[in-house]
């Protein structure tokens, strides 16, 4: 300024000139106010990343399903498994319902058991587990495949080699006569199993056995079938046609 004022002038104080008391507290707030944002900070990337991670995951078919791989068939084909299955093909894998594709899979008659799991990055793995046979039921000139809860799950033109044939009206898990028959095949001793050519069940009360050399074991109803079998099996040697053990404490030989 003129007129005699003053003359005024900015000048930018040199470190130096700030006590060092001072200094001191302003690096301890800069580093208190770095430690409270830190936490967020870090959070913030932690949370954008796991976006992002699943955006991929579940938002793209970066990670999609590009295979199928199906294990445990037997009769049953890949293909077969793969269609029940109906995957689409590139949905990510991580938004697979596994429980649903089990529900399919087990839809197959043949079917027993199934285990659904992912592999990563780009596999679906079905590990499928078929029922076994362990008897045939003639129908209609083919056989239905029985297996040990009487479910009848394939149908062939020939009865499989060392299959006993189980004769009843109507076959199925819920039928009377067929979990009377599986009781016996369940209870029968080696020698009457090398013996056996079918279980005919007429009624739960009317069980027979139809052996080799057309020899008849006539069995009653289902119930003390492990007696029944031994004192069957002690008869076999006996000479006669029809072996009676409905009531296994008093046996009849025809």
């Amino acid at each position: 300024m003129s007129g005699g004022g003053r003359n005024w002038r900015l000048v930018r104080a040199d470190t130096d000139a700030v006590p060092a008391s001072a200094r001191r507290f302003m690096a301890r707030a800069r580093k208190r106010k770095l430690r409270a944002v830190l936490p967020w900070a870090v959070a913030a990337g932690v949370l954008a990343l796991a976006g992002i991670v699943s955006w991929i995951l579940y938002g793209t078919s970066m990670l999609g399903v590009r295979e199928v791989k199906v294990v445990g068939t037997q009769f049953l084909t890949p293909l077969q498994i793969e269609q029940a299955a109906a995957v689409p093909e590139r949905e990510p894998l991580a938004r697979v319902d596994l429980d649903s594709v089990r529900a399919k899979v087990r839809t197959l008659p043949a079917v027993d058991r199934v285990v659904v799991r992912r592999s990563w990055p780009s596999t679906l793995v079905v590990e499928v587990v078929e029922r076994t046979p362990v008897a045939a039921v003639p129908t209609s000139g083919q056989f239905s495949l029985i297996d040990r809860s009487g479910v009848p799950y394939r149908t062939v033109q020939q009865q499989p080699a060392g299959l006993p044939l189980v004769r009843t009206a109507t076959p199925g898990p819920q039928d009377v006569n067929t979990k009377s028959a599986l009781t016996v095949l369940s209870a029968l001793s080696e020698d009457l199993r090398e013996q056996l050519v079918a279980v005919s069940v007429a009624a739960p009360a009317r069980i027979e056995l139809q052996l080799k050399k057309n020899r008849t074991v006539v069995w009653g109803d289902d119930t003390q079938s492990d007696t029944k079998s031994q004192v069957a099996t002690a008869l076999l040697k006996r000479a006669g046609h029809e072996i009676d053990v409905s009531v296994p404490s008093v046996v009849t030989i025809r």
